[in-house]
């Protein structure tokens, strides 16, 4: 083995020593340079690809060798040389492709000669959706984004001078803000058998592992998926799909020559706007029908949200004479996010493909991404001999100032030296740390930080009915230990109501930490052990349907007193762990010693005249509980079954599954131990999902039963609450009843049963709408409804539309109970702030 590494060593060094470096620039006819231009050495796959300003450099053999340089709109250019060890510089000027017809000639009234080529296209896109069993490929990846335009506030935070800086921008706001490189290689295999590793990857300014994971647009796809989040989901129609006659217009530009190889240039036009369309250029191949390159471009009028365009190039290149596989891709986009306008590039350059690869019996399991141990430990001549694309001169500047300051505030010696000012900085009292994010302060140790943190000011207060104005204050003291992963932290609560004049203390220590497997290594098997106690008001719904905030508006502006509370000195020992399968599992023990609250305010801006209801679900009770001890034991179990991993340097976490997730809960109140007055056992199953429905949009799930085994002893605190809401705004998303009250269907009954769903139609239907279609404003469609018995049932129907402004989404309900209508009305929300869509009900 010692013999066989040294030949290699031996090889390499051989190769290496009679290598000869080209060097160039790839320009238009104007001297304009192309980016990310392809170069290629003929007869091979070996190749590099320009930057963004034309120059390129590639290795090669001495001897006489053919340069093929070739750009997406330009004539294909070819070069020999002859090559020796010394450098050579080989630039290219390419000319633009004419549309020019030559012979075809299209009759009055006649059809397209492109209908036809893209007919043929369509006929063969079986074929070359996979033409390989299983191959295997090399992937550099540089992802840029850079920042055009920087507002002066962003958020209502000033933007100084000095925050420029340190973001490496410049005086007008413009500068590199993110940059990464990678490089990944690809294992596929039929049917349906794909495995990404990572094997290097470096961040700008930081020590993270990049953007690693290569985009492989696949336009042979009846649908073509681009990005995998938002309404890009739903994917976009190929130009060659087997419906994309129904929706697209193609015209013929004209034909050029490869290798005594046609190729005909088609221009793809979509029949209507807003629709999931691209439009531009693709070239077809005379007589075997295939994509030879593309230039496509999607924007808001294809249903792009959040981003504002993207313009995808691809290059493919034969590996033999029937199969081909692309070479170069890269996707530029542009996003403005409240002022703040940006542009970026993901260039993807394809290499090193292997159309026979042997792989191991159980080369292909659940991890699909895994990283090499050493992925972010390369060295900077390592990045210089294998990077296919020469950096740009912002780019080596960025690495050289963020590098460099990172790399100086990793130094103990200096963190030690400038902890002080360091603190002093984020401890800083500006409007948005005492308002908005809270502050902290940390001690950057590099074996056992710790951070001490306390909430904004902006959540300190509230109103309620009970307390009038309540004054909290919760922090949180950390102590991590670095190598371990473990860390302890501590989490005080302080609440005074200025009208009961009540004051409570509360607390939690929690431990948590990630264990390791059997040999030796650290995996995501998270546990923590939670020990709570004091004195607290607690929402009777602990699922809390109304927040604080939400209720101190309505408390104050319409004079409703919508969250019932009351007080318990508390005691609770809690043990959390999650598997890196995602499996979950929670069991806890509670005391409370349970107080009944009074409302003790009247006061209100506006409707004074009205009167406050009692402060307990009087839905339910004709008077207020008395007071109780209660001793439960709570257990939960949650699972999505065939889960994929990625597998870090550190750790294994979970990655998707195409299950829905199972969720078993089981609470048990127990009599007679340390005064408790309970006897009760309360069950539930849930079951929950998103399925992709591609062009026709999303469907979303979540149902659930339940009930009590006995039912002999149970406080109103324990009853079955379906969460409702009756404020304008909505409540969870797939975990509320947006029109029904908060406790008046509150059960013990030993069965019931809750659904909700949902379908996000993602510009379907709204995108043949005239005019309206122009406002990217998609329908929801769905029902929220629970049965308990038929004095106990409901069902609310609603319509909604969603992507309003990018982030709201209104929503008209009708609601039933005991099957009359019971209501209507509107809801007003965002799924951003929503919290969780799915839980217990």
């Amino acid at each position: 083995m010692k013999n066989y590494a040294q030949l290699l060593l031996l090889l390499f060094l051989s190769v290496s020593a009679n290598a000869a470096i080209l060097t160039g620039v790839v320009t238009n006819e104007k001297g304009e340079p192309l980016s990310y231009a392809s170069i290629l050495i003929k007869g091979t796959t070996r190749g590099t690809t320009a930057n963004m300003q034309g120059a390129y450099t590639l290795t090669i053999e001495p001897g006489i060798n053919t340069i093929v340089c070739q750009y997406v709109g330009y004539e294909r250019q070819e070069k020999k040389v002859s090559v020796s060890k010394e450098p050579l510089t080989l630039n290219f000027s390419l000319l633009p492709l004419q549309d020019n017809i030559g012979e075809v000639v299209v009759k009055a009234g006649g059809e397209d000669p492109a209908y036809a080529i893209i007919r043929n296209a369509i006929k063969m896109r079986p074929s070359y959706v996979e033409p390989l069993d299983s191959f295997t490929s090399e992937a550099y990846i540089k992802m840029l984004i850079k920042l055009r335009k920087t507002p002066d506030k962003f958020m209502g935070q000033k933007i100084d001078e000095k925050t420029r800086k340190e973001m490496g921008l410049d005086s007008a706001g413009k500068g590199v803000v993110y940059l990464s490189e990678s490089l990944t290689r690809l294992a596929m295999k039929k049917p349906g058998k794909a495995k990404l590793e990572v094997l290097s990857g470096r961040e700008s300014g930081s020590n993270g592992y990049g953007f690693n994971f290569p985009s492989v647009i696949n336009f042979y796809e009846n649908n073509v998926n681009v990005m995998s989040t938002g309404s890009m989901s739903r994917g976009f129609v190929s130009p060659v799909a087997d419906d994309a006659l129904h929706y697209y217009k193609y015209k013929y530009s004209g034909s050029f020559y490869e290798d005594g190889k046609e190729i005909s240039r088609i221009k793809v036009m979509p029949k209507r706007k807003y629709e999931p369309l691209f439009s531009g250029i693709i070239n077809i191949t005379e007589g075997d029908w295939r994509i030879h390159s593309l230039e496509l471009l999607l924007t808001k009028e294809s249903q792009l949200t959040l981003i504002d365009s993207m313009l995808i190039k691809q290059i493919q290149m034969p590996l033999s004479s029937d199969i081909w596989q692309v070479k170069d891709q890269v996707i530029s986009f542009s996003l403005n996010i409240l002022g703040v306008e940006m542009a970026g590039s993901a260039l993807n350059v394809f290499s090193k493909y292997d159309t026979l690869p042997q792989f191991g019996e159980k080369y292909f399991n659940r991890v699909v991404i895994s990283y090499d141990t050493g992925v972010n430990k390369k060295p900077k001549h390592y990045w210089d001999s294998m990077r296919p694309v020469q950096l740009e001169p912002e780019e080596l500047k960025d690495y050289a100032f963020k590098d460099s300051i990172h790399e100086l505030h990793s130094d103990p010696a200096w963190v030690k030296a400038n902890k002080d000012s360091i603190r002093k900085a984020e401890a800083s009292l500006n409007f948005s740390n005492v308002f908005v994010n809270g502050i902290e302060v940390s001690d950057y140790h590099p074996e056992h930080p710790w951070s001490f943190s306390w909430e904004p000011l902006g959540s300190m207060v509230e109103y309620n009915a009970v307390e009038g104005y309540a004054v909290k204050m919760k922090a949180k003291f950390q102590q991590k230990w670095g190598r371990t992963r473990r860390q302890l932290s501590f989490i005080p609560n302080l609440r005074y109501g200025t009208s009961n004049t009540h004051f409570y203390a509360a607390g939690s220590f929690v431990f948590s930490g990630i264990a390791r497997n059997e040999e030796g290594e650290w995996v995501e098997k998270r546990s923590s052990w939670q020990l709570s106690g004091g004195k607290r008001v607690t929402q009777f719904n602990r699922n809390e349907p109304i927040t604080p905030f939400f209720n101190s508006v309505y408390t104050l502006l319409e004079h409703r007193a919508y969250m019932k509370i009351y007080e318990n000195y508390f005691g609770e020992l809690r043990y959390s762990k999650r598997w890196d399968n995602s499996m979950r599992f929670n069991v806890a023990v509670l005391y409370e010693d349970r107080l009944p609250l009074e409302n003790t305010s009247n006061y209100s801006f506006f409707k004074k005249n009205r009167e406050f209801t009692p402060n307990y679900p009087y839905e339910q009770l004709s008077s207020q509980f008395s007071r109780h001890q209660a001793v439960s034991f709570d257990i939960e179990w949650q699972y999505q079954p065939g889960q994929y991993y990625i597998q870090m340097p550190d750790r294994k976490i979970a990655f998707g599954s195409d299950w829905p997730v199972f969720e078993v809960a089981y609470t048990k109140g127990v009599k007679d131990i340390a005064g408790s007055d309970v006897d009760f056992d309360k069950w539930r199953v849930s079951i929950w999902d998103n399925i992709d429905l591609k062009l026709k949009g999303e469907l979303s799930y979540g149902v659930n039963a339940g009930g009590f085994l006995n039912s002999k002893r149970v406080p109103i605190q324990d009853y079955q609450h379906f969460n409702g809401n009756q404020l304008i705004f909505a409540g969870r998303y797939l975990n509320s009843f947006q029109l029904a009250p908060y406790y008046a269907n509150s059960t013990t009954a030993s069965l019931y049963g809750a659904g909700h769903v949902e379908y996000h139609l993602k510009g379907m239907l709204t995108n043949k709408i005239p005019l309206f279609k122009r406002l990217n404003w998609f329908l929801v469609i769905g029902s929220n409804t629970f049965y308990v018995n038929s004095n106990n049932n409901y069902v609310e129907a609603f319509a909604g539309l969603e992507n309003i402004l990018g982030f709201f989404r209104v929503d008209f309900i009708a609601s039933y109970l005991n099957g009359n209508k019971s209501s209507t009305g509107i809801r007003i929300g965002s799924p951003l702030f929503s919290g969780p869509r799915f839980g217990r009900n």
